[in-house]
């Protein structure tokens, strides 16, 4: 047997290991959420109407109680008032949006697609203002609190920086390979490139890569958080199915947890974890001494996208039309802790 093939027999042989391991960890505590002890409690259903295909990315209007959704297989954007729970409006004949995000300084709505365009919409009445082309795959949208600057991952490797005023590319940042879920701190963003096992550290003022960290034999790394404190990045794989705290400066791995399969978005609330699971739950880790508490609400098949509002104390669940109509359930955070 030559090097190679014994080096792939050793990581498949691990990854096989690694995937019984969690395969074989106890069944976290099962809830429905409207059970009257379960961590989410279901307040609302939103109706999407008319709602066909994936959902993705979320955005939300604090001030206005808006929630903008980007329905990536509808090719559109609906606008939903949180205070009725009615949908008030849509930016219809997309390609494929993907991210989207609320521009409080300008009162505009910003919407990345797959086909690599990003356009920007006054929020009043969704007209049109200004549009640009990434080239390809426009995803995962952020805003730059220090400045409103727009942050946009795209294409085969980068993260767009910017101005929403102008609709003008400041800057970018090369990577390796297409990013996934990014944080942004300061000037520091944490991104997941899954097609390279890799958590990169760029500085997006200098538009620098600082470091790379490998995700060795984890990898389908989707989603990832920043604790509030900036000291540690906590980051979901698929395969196998792993959740796991890192030291932000270093990348060192603090520790490494059972996990869903299908993670696509991940909150963290104070000492708990929110992993959204396409399979049809919510797993929620609260840490608690002597060790970490792993629970589980039931939500839909196919609902693996949302947004939590620390502010609110809401987790907004997109939940696609499967086999009930497709909705945004409201889950509320903060009475459970009461």
């Amino acid at each position: 047997m030559t090097d190679i093939a014994k080096t792939t027999m050793r990581s498949v042989l691990m990854l096989v290991v690694l995937t019984a391991t969690t395969a074989c960890s106890a069944a976290p505590r099962t809830f429905s959420p409207n059970d009257p002890a379960s961590p989410l409690k279901l307040e609302r259903v939103i109706p999407l109407p008319g709602v066909s295909g994936r959902i993705d990315h979320l955005a939300l209007d604090t001030t206005h109680g808006r929630l903008f959704v980007a329905e990536y297989g509808n090719g559109s954007v609906d606008e939903i008032d949180l205070a009725s729970g009615r949908r008030i409006g849509r930016i219809a004949g997309l390609r494929e949006p993907q991210g989207v995000a609320y521009l409080d300084r300008l009162d505009e709505i910003v919407v990345a697609c797959g086909d690599g365009s990003v356009h920007f919409y006054a929020a009043s009445d969704r007209r049109e203002v200004a549009h640009l082309d990434l080239g390809d795959d426009a995803d995962n949208v952020r805003i730059d609190g220090r400045n409103g600057h727009v942050i946009v991952g795209y294409g085969g490797g980068g993260l767009a920086l910017v101005d929403p005023a102008q609709a003008r590319i400041l800057n970018r940042v090369s990577l390796a390979g297409h990013p996934e879920g990014f944080r942004l701190r300061g000037s520091r963003a944490w991104i997941n490139i899954p097609d390279r096992g890799a958590i990169v550290v760029a500085d997006i003022d200098s538009s620098r890569v600082l470091s790379s960290w490998s995700t060795g034999m984890h990898r389908l790394n989707f989603p990832l958080a920043i604790d509030p404190s900036g000291r540690e990045v906590v980051v979901a794989y698929r395969l196998p199915a792993a959740l796991q705290r890192r030291d932000a400066d270093t990348g060192v791995v603090i520790d490494t947890l059972p996990a869903c399969g299908d993670a696509d978005d991940l909150f963290l609330d104070g000492d708990r974890r929110y992993l959204i699971c396409g399979a049809g739950h919510i797993d929620v880790s609260v840490r608690s001494r002597p060790r970490e508490v792993s629970l589980r609400v039931v939500t839909a098949s196919g609902a693996r996208t949302g947004l939590f509002s620390p502010e609110l104390g809401k987790l907004f669940l997109a939940v696609p039309a499967r086999d009930r109509p497709a909705a945004i359930w409201v889950l509320d955070t903060a009475i459970a802790r009461r």
